[in-house]
């Protein structure tokens, strides 16, 4: 067994220890023989009043036990106050762990400043002071241990959290350069996105996953981060949760390089698109690309290819910073491009007005910080009465080495550039919203995203820019609101005095404009949330790739001791890495590691899925009794959309009273399975469960509109994808009076990251069941169009299928989606409805669900006659995003 990792003898901070994880590392800490202080201001987790109950009951716990620990009751932006308290107690101070959070989740047109400022005060600005505060005492004493906490939220962005997404992000930037200027003191400092369940999350997590969000299952990376036995392990991103650990880094693509010369055109860098998004032969930097050589190589190239010409008449483009450098040079390539400039700067906005306005150009100027969002996009508005691109492109340096950082450099550099980018936004928001169109672009830094000597202020600013632009992304995208971030190199007032003159010459603002302008047209392939770098004519990419990492079993407490054994398994990019993209990327791996058991060798195991499912294939599951009357069948038939007009389908006075064919889906939804999910496959878990397919077999006309109706279910196969199972079930439901096949239905379950157990390997065909149904390449020969209501959900669920995912937001967001979503089988019979009023009855109908669809958006369903009429293929699409919501379908007539 390895040695046990001890603390002794050495003195921890932990802030926000009153409850969930900032408690389990007092506790942890305390019982290894640290000693502890345990701050917390005693709030709720809005960041509400204060009671110094919580830090006292952890010290009881601590004292009881036999440990050392003292209470620290400030808040976190008097840091100063928090590390006075370890040194005043203990004489000392080793690690730090900046925890403390509160959340003020709103949607971003409802986001207040109070929002904005309150996450920012506590998660950025507690950050820093606490680590700031501690800093002189580590350097003086060689050693120091800090770790940052971030969030899924902010390595991705997540819906309602653009102020959280913003605050988390920051943390990365402000970490990594901490590592940088602390390593010549052995000051060590990490940053991690726990996913752990506290007061924060409780509110909108199912419980047998929260039980898996345990923060034991954090602790223990932590521990190996900060000991003493860490020597290397600095400046680096940990996902960590529910047994699962796994290291991030930035991976940057090989990107497109044109020459610098005026055939340097937005054109040119869309023509050659597909070149800037390649990471097929990826870097994996610490920061910015070696733009001298890439320079040289530019000058080597002949004239650029162009593409189309990109045009912005009746646009209205607002640059803040817009007075000289980068921003003046977005101001004359905008006007250039036909739009109306709005220039905001500080300082002079009128010379670029004028000599936008000599070329012919329409430009206006706003003398305003970027602080003052609200005047500055009113000036838009007087002006050209609308405003459709925002850059946000203001800033200023404030550099000064981490030991003598103060709050004259840290607030400046926060302000304009974290919440000017905030103010401006928000500010142009609802005219985006309203006239459902917007670009925006947002400046970060390769200091940010990689951490820069003397720029810890700086970098976190410009990481939480990242982070805001990536929630933004989310909740822009169904508006037509495109939200990126690029990275620029160029020569600026800000860098002038840091660079050369020759380099100067070489970083001209003009070389960034051509990709500001690609972003914000209409024309970029992956039109939102991206992040690049750019600059000397070269344009690329900027992502995450993410560790294979490791899981650890379940069902056995974790310990340090078990982390640092498998340590390089944690931190090693193999064949296994990937790139995830958002939060739901970060619950998939948790998720993935739910059923992970100890003690099942994998031979044993694998044959105990394939005897499942041997077994179960020769079960028959218990006949479930469905009793239903007329108004079981109206129900039904509103909650697939049938209008108070439709006589047949809601009065059951009506001389055709009927239930819509697809009603077949009702009565088996309850029948019992001769199997559970979780014996007949491995990692089995109900939130990674998807409904894949749907068949339905109509075997007696006319339906009966009420009587009681038996259902057998059994199993038809399980198939092994590798990454993922697919399971088919059949279910036969007859007539209890007379014994007839009224309804047999098959349906098809996808379950995600459950394969991989020596199962069969394809699917059977099934005929009609199974049928791909590819739509014909002609136009098709009926459209039907339906609006769903924003209700249909919260109706259709009285049908039977209760899960929260469709009427909850909280448990939606959960699942990944930012609202609650409509059930597959509502419309599945919205799409069966329209078949059947078009054609008259059928005998079976089958379809792939391939998107979600919102409560409220309009189905739009085509429809073909093949087989000289006796089989409709057909396909339903969601009109407001063109996308599928189902696919290969065909129903067979009647």
């Amino acid at each position: 067994m390895a040695e046990q990792l001890r603390f002794d003898g050495q003195v921890v901070v932990v802030t926000g220890a009153g409850g969930g994880l900032g408690k389990a590392y007092a506790t942890f800490f305390a019982s290894r023989g640290a000693s502890v202080v345990v701050n917390d201001l005693g709030g709720s987790f809005k960041g509400e009043g204060n009671d110094t109950k919580a830090a006292d009951t952890v010290v009881n716990e601590i004292t009881s036990a036999g440990g050392k620990a003292v209470a620290n009751y400030d808040s976190v932006e008097n840091g100063d106050r928090i590390i006075e308290t370890a040194v005043k107690a203990f004489g000392r101070i080793d690690i730090l762990i900046n925890n403390a959070g509160i959340l003020r989740d709103v949607s971003f047109k409802n986001m207040k400043d109070q929002d904005w400022d309150l996450v920012f005060k506590v998660h950025v600005k507690g950050s820093y002071k606490c680590a700031r505060a501690a800093w002189p005492y580590f350097r003086k004493q060689k050693y120091g241990r800090v770790i940052n906490t971030a969030s899924a939220a902010g390595l991705f962005g997540n819906f309602g959290q653009s102020n959280y997404s913003a605050a988390k992000l920051a943390m990365v930037g402000f970490t990594e350069t901490l590592a940088k200027e602390g390593a010549k003191y052995n000051i060590l400092c990490n940053v991690i996105a726990p996913i752990a369940a506290s007061r924060m999350t409780e509110t909108v997590m199912p419980p047998d996953l929260l039980a898996l969000m345990k923060p034991e299952w954090v602790v223990p990376l932590v521990a190996v981060l900060v000991h003493k036995n860490n020597t290397s392990e600095s400046g680096s991103i940990f996902e960590v949760g529910g047994g699962h650990m796994a290291k991030l880094r930035w991976e940057r693509s090989s990107g497109l390089l044109c020459k610098c010369d005026e055939t340097y055109t937005p054109g040119a860098i869309l023509k050659k698109w597909d070149r800037v998004t390649d990471f097929s032969n990826p870097q994996y930097p610490s920061g910015p690309n070696d733009f001298l050589t890439l320079l040289e190589e530019s000058q080597k190239l002949g004239p650029n290819e162009q593409g189309e010409n990109i045009d912005f008449n009746g646009r209205v483009a607002l640059v803040t910073g817009g007075g000289a450098g980068i921003g003046r040079a977005y101001c004359l390539a905008f006007a250039k491009a036909g739009a109306a400039v709005v220039v905001n700067d500080l300082v002079n906005p009128d010379d670029v007005v004028n000599e936008i306005k000599k070329l012919g150009g329409k430009a206006v100027g706003a003398k305003f910080s970027a602080e003052d969002g609200d005047a500055v996009v009113k000036v838009a508005i007087d002006a050209f009465g609308r405003i459709d691109i925002v850059i946000n492109n203001a800033g200023i340096l404030r550099d000064k080495a981490f030991t003598n950082m103060d709050d004259s450099l840290w607030d400046p550099v926060m302000n304009v550039h974290a919440r000017g980018t905030y103010k401006i936004t928000k500010a142009a928001w609802p005219y985006l919203l309203k006239q459902k169109y917007g670009r925006i672009v947002n400046t970060t830094s390769t200091s940010g995203i990689y951490g820069n000597f003397g720029q810890a202020n700086y970098a976190a600013a410009k990481c939480a820019i990242l982070g805001f632009s990536r929630a933004l992304a989310l909740e822009g995208a169904k508006y037509n609101i495109y939200v990126n971030t690029i990275a620029p190199n160029a020569g600026t007032a800000m860098t002038k005095t840091i660079l050369p003159e020759e380099l100067v010459q070489a970083f001209k603002p003009e070389y960034i404009a051509p990709l500001v302008l690609a972003l914000c047209s209409d024309k970029v392939p992956n039109p939102t949330g991206g992040l690049y770098e750019v600059g000397s004519g070269w344009v690329g990419q900027t992502r995450w790739q993410r560790s294979g990492g490791h899981g650890f079993p379940v069902d056995v407490p974790l310990t340090p001791e078990a982390v640092v054994q498998n340590w390089e398994r944690i931190v090693t990019f193999d064949d296994r890495a990937d790139h995830p993209e958002k939060t739901q990327d970060s619950l998939q791996k948790i998720m993935a590691n739910m059923e992970n058991r100890s003690g099942e060798g994998k031979s044993a195991e694998t044959n105990q899925y394939l005897e499942a499912i041997q077994k179960a294939l020769k079960a028959e599951g218990k006949p479930t009794e469905f009793k239903f009357t007329e108004r079981d069948v109206i129900l039904y038939n509103l909650g697939i959309g049938a209008k108070r007009t439709d006589l047949r389908y809601v009065f059951e006075g009506s001389d055709d009273f009927q239930a819509i064919p697809t009603f077949g889906v009702i009565p088996p939804f309850n029948a019992e399975t001769p199997y559970n999910l979780d014996e007949l496959v491995p990692n089995f878990s109900p939130m990674m469960l998807l409904h894949g397919e749907q068949y339905l077999e109509v075997r007696k006309y006319p339906i009966p509109t009420s009587g009681r109706l038996i259902s057998k279910a059994k199993l038809l196969e399980v198939v092994d994808k590798g990454n993922a199972a697919i399971v088919k079930s059949g279910v036969t439901t007859v007539n209890a009076e007379t014994g007839e096949d009224v309804f047999y239905n098959e349906m098809t379950v996808f379950l995600r990251g459950c394969g991989g157990f020596g199962g069969q390997k394809k699917p059977a065909d099934r005929g009609a069941s199974t049928a791909a149904n590819k739509p014909p390449a002609r136009a098709p020969d009926v459209v039907v169009e339906e609006k769903t209501s924003e209700e249909q959900a919260a109706l259709y669920r009285l049908s039977g299928d209760y899960n929260p995912l469709h009427i909850d937001p909280a448990f939606a967001k959960m699942g990944g989606f930012k609202a609650p979503i409509l059930h597959g089988l509502c419309f599945f019979g919205i799409a069966g409805k329209a078949v059947y009023e078009k054609f008259g009855p059928f005998k079976n109908i089958k379809v792939r669900f391939a998107g979600t669809v919102l409560p409220g958006q309009t189905l739009v369903t085509e429809m073909w006659k093949e087989n000289g009429g006796k089989k409709i293929v057909f396909q339903t699409k969601v009109k407001e995003t063109g996308k599928l919501a189902i696919g290969g379908a065909a129903a067979e007539l009647a």
